[in-house]
């Protein structure tokens, strides 16, 4: 048995999300839940187990009051504020990681040169294994990349009897897209969710991205494009192959089910600790009391030190 019981629950054996909109998010217990109303307009609650869950996406019409917060938080629950179906992240809290040394290695190999081009080749590498190749070039590799994504595209628009037209996304004109780009952009924000929730659940920075720079999901980016055309491709062009109306739901399940039989969250894990290599001790270090201040450069402990400069004397 562990020496510390806070080590048991592990990001990989939890569900990947859950998206309610139209709801009150209320604290029940030491979880949460989800009051609406049913089919004949009668109150109806549904109770979450909180720890089970790694990211619950708030679309419109929720409430969600300060104690749920509060349980969420102390599960390391990611709260993501969404646009209908997932498609659009307004904003999100933090997660609750509270060593810093993840995101520490992640910044200084996102700051070396040498050692963020070698970070570049191992996240294409897991693409492309002649990626780890010196000879052939960052630029050849990008070629590469968007020669898959586009085949990727083209097979399974073969697969489903679907008039590709090609990748085509306005978030200003959503309802303007045609079936599957709609059914991608809602997939594809599903998978950024989880993928976030996974980056800061684990410690590391959304936003210092190797591949993808400049924004605050920079790193998601560079974790979600692994995935897509396992996931967010052929889910997409099957419900667009199915026709309906409501393509958005039905890939937003579709992905979820995805998800759990695949066991992505576990896959995600996994990768994030190849990208960055295996921690320094053999357990993940959990802090009793997140706001205590932690150790100081050059080893001091308790505060910030100070190095007073003394004028010499003159005797």
């Amino acid at each position: 048995m562990p020496a510390d019981l806070h080590l048991v629950p592990k990001l990989r054996d939890r569900l990947t999300y859950l998206y309610v909109e139209h709801a009150v998010v209320e604290r029940e217990a030491n979880s949460i839940a989800f009051y609406t109303q049913d089919q004949d307009g009668e109150p109806c609650m549904t109770q979450v187990p909180v720890c089970d869950v790694t990211l619950l996406m708030l679309g419109p019409g929720t409430k969600l009051s300060h104690a749920a917060v509060d349980v969420l938080a102390r599960n390391n629950c990611l709260v993501a504020w969404v646009g209908e179906e997932g498609v659009r992240l307004y904003a999100f809290g933090t997660g609750g990681t509270h060593s810093a040394s993840r995101l520490l290695r992640q910044a200084m190999m996102v700051s070396d040169p040498a050692l963020r081009l070698q970070t570049v080749r191992r996240l294409y590498g897991m693409r492309f294994p002649e990626a780890t190749d010196p000879g052939v070039t960052i630029e050849q590799l990008r070629g590469k990349e968007g020669f898959r994504v586009r085949e990727a595209y083209r097979l399974a628009a073969e697969k489903h009897g679907i008039d590709w037209q090609g990748r085509s996304y306005d978030r200003n004109k959503w309802q303007g897209a045609d079936p599957v780009n709609r059914a991608l952009s809602s997939a594809n924000a599903c998978l950024y969710g989880v993928c976030h929730a996974a980056v800061l659940s684990m410690g590391f920075s959304a936003a210092l991205g190797f591949i993808h720079t400049g924004k605050q999901l920079s790193f998601v980016y560079d974790l979600a494009d692994l995935y897509k055309l396992d996931l967010s491709v052929p889910v997409s062009f099957a419900a667009a192959a199915e026709g309906g109306e409501d393509i958005d739901r039905r890939v937003r399940l579709a992905l979820r089910d995805r998800f759990r039989e695949t066991k992505f969250l576990g896959r995600v894990a996994d990768d994030l600790m190849a990208i960055f290599g295996p921690d320094e001790e053999d357990t993940e270090v959990y802090d009793d009391d997140p706001s205590l201040p932690g150790g100081l450069v050059g080893g001091a402990e308790g505060g910030v030190a100070y190095v007073e400069e003394v004028e010499p004397s003159s005797s």
